[in-house]
């Protein structure tokens, strides 16, 4: 055993045998009980950083003591990848928003298993696929079936220049976050749980 830890010659080692080997991989096993361990999906709309992980490095701990204690561990990664935070970062560079968030997935993933954590990147999701959304789709139409989701006005704050409807937090001082036109409040139909 070498006397200093040098990460740039054993990691690769450790983690091209865990790729090898399918450590990771959570696998059907009736015997074993079952471990789910999901943290929040990264917006793939820039780089990793100290706080990204913070959080999954957290998740690696838990799921990595569950596998220990002989539980059947799955520790999937997916990428937030539909919304503002990533058309608005694609808008800021000039690139088209499908390639910014599949070049910052790429880039992003890579960061995130250099690190090593125990995930199973055969459960890889990201939100921006039809393959994803369309089974939220399918569950928010049996959720309207069911009268758990309904339509009835709401009021919120409208962006005139963008024409897109704003949280709160992107009104600043009355307007609009990234237009700075003056925001207006509109009755719009709108979906509630």
């Amino acid at each position: 055993m070498q006397e200093r830890y040098e990460p740039n010659l054993i990691e690769p080692i450790a983690q091209r045998y865990w790729n090898e080997q399918r450590s990771f991989a959570a696998k059907e096993d009736s015997n074993k009980e079952k471990y789910y361990c999901l943290s929040m999906f990264p917006y793939p709309s820039g780089r990793l950083h100290m706080g990204h992980v913070r959080n999954y490095t957290i998740g690696d701990v838990i799921s990595r003591f569950m596998r220990m204690q002989g539980k059947n561990v799955l520790q999937p990664m997916g990428w937030d990848a539909f919304g503002l935070p990533a058309e608005n970062a694609a808008m800021e560079n000039s690139v088209p928003p499908a390639k910014w968030t599949y070049d910052n997935i790429a880039y992003m993933k890579k960061q995130l298993q250099s690190l090593g954590l125990a995930i199973d990147w055969d459960r890889e999701v990201a939100t921006c696929t039809p393959e994803y959304y369309r089974w939220n789709q399918w569950f928010f139409l049996r959720m309207l079936e069911a009268g758990i989701a309904y339509k009835k006005t709401g009021t919120v704050n409208w962006d005139p220049v963008d024409q897109t409807v704003l949280a709160n937090e992107q009104v600043v001082d009355g307007r609009g976050w990234r237009t700075g036109a003056l925001v207006e409040k509109r009755e719009i139909p709108m979906y509630y749980l």
